[in-house]
């Protein structure tokens, strides 16, 4: 597993700019083997978002759009 973000982190939305800056505030771990690993996401436009934080995934995050500021 290579993980991507960690709390405290900023990010923004490749596309979905409405959202705003968003600040990584929860990092959860499976305890089982090749479980998942996510991220929730407080965004600037008031919701939390949670997306897969493992770059070997292809839905990790990043994929999905998500950049480090």
């Amino acid at each position: 597993m290579r993980l991507y973000l960690k709390v405290g982190d900023r990010v923004l939305h490749k596309k979905n700019h409405e959202w705003g800056v968003g600040e990584v505030i929860e990092e959860r771990h499976s305890i089982l083997e090749g479980g998942f690993c996510f991220v929730r996401i407080a965004f600037e436009d008031g919701i939390e978002r949670t997306f897969i934080n493992d770059l070997d995934n292809e839905l990790c995050c990043y994929y999905y759009g998500i950049i480090l500021i």
